[in-house]
């Protein structure tokens, strides 16, 4: 491994989710999607798999340059319009604190940042999801009080209770939310797909990192247009 990966790498485990705030431009513009992969053996099994939008929130989505939203919210729509025509159930999660953020301790490094912004709390414009990517009738909304989808929230609970053992996943960001409900799905055994251009970081590095050298050790690593293909629907 040469210096500048074990760099990146060692980079991953420290970077604070508040960090996303003031994200400059160039770090985000052009997220890198891994080489296309051959999709023709990948089955989706329509009756035990999810979608996992995670942390698609104003004031998380607002974090990132206008343009860089945009082709987002673009991809994420695309994923989730494609998923319900499929008849895959979605699930929201996203991170909200009640008024004076007592889930908040102050030994955490991450959000005691975003304790201390006022960003994320319940009732909050800020704390909503974003309008072009907001939840239609039977979709659940799951809330979480830390990193990863499944910490401090009922999704195993919900997942169980439906029979899903395959999670399509993306959102903001791939070394926060994203890495952690990856790790956390492979050691219950899940199997995942990752939609890498649907995911966003602060640090374009930490991000090719992470979705050509890390997720694919432990999921499919897909495009938004080789999902669709997978899922049988015309590519955009």
């Amino acid at each position: 491994m040469n210096t500048s990966s074990r760099s990146a790498l060692l980079f991953i485990a420290s970077v604070p989710l508040i960090r996303l705030i003031g994200i400059p431009a160039t770090a985000a513009e052009a997220p890198t999607v891994p080489k296309p992969q051959v999709t023709a053996e990948l089955a989706v099994d329509h009756g035990r798999t999810s979608v996992l939008v995670m942390d698609y929130q104003n004031d998380i989505v607002n974090m990132l340059p206008e343009k860089v939203q945009a082709r987002l919210l673009d991809r994420a729509a695309t994923i989730l319009k494609g998923a319900r025509e499929a008849h895959l159930p979605v699930i929201y999660v996203v991170v909200r604190f009640r008024n004076g953020y007592p889930e908040v301790n102050r030994q955490n490094k991450r959000f005691n940042a975003l304790k201390d912004s006022g960003r994320l709390k319940e009732g909050t414009p800020g704390a909503e999801i974003h309008i072009r990517v907001s939840p239609q009738p039977g979709d659940i909304v799951v809330t979480k009080r830390r990193v990863g989808a499944f910490s401090t929230t009922d999704l195993e609970s919900i997942l169980r209770a439906n029979n899903i053992s395959t999670l399509v996943m993306f959102g903001i960001s791939t070394s926060g939310v994203v890495l952690s409900t990856v790790r956390w799905a492979a050691d219950m055994d899940y199997q995942m797909i990752v939609v890498s251009d649907a995911c966003a970081d602060f640090d374009d590095e930490v991000h090719r990192v992470l979705t050509e050298k890390v997720f694919p050790g432990q999921a499919t690593v897909l495009s938004t247009d080789a999902f669709i293909r997978a899922l049988g629907g015309p590519v955009r």
